[in-house]
């Protein structure tokens, strides 16, 4: 997924430890995977996403 929609391996890294990224990094992944942001992003109770 990384080669295929160009994110960094810092962003995936991140990713993995749930993090926060950025907004090119979501829209990079939703391109890479033909998807809508709140196919990837879920919104905690507390408002931020995951």
């Amino acid at each position: 997924m990384r080669k295929q929609s160009g994110i960094s391996t810092g962003a995936l890294a991140k990713l993995g430890k749930n993090e926060p990224v950025s907004m090119e990094v979501l829209v990079k992944i939703c391109r890479a995977l033909d998807c809508d942001l709140n196919d990837i992003v879920e919104l905690t109770e507390e408002g931020g996403a995951q």
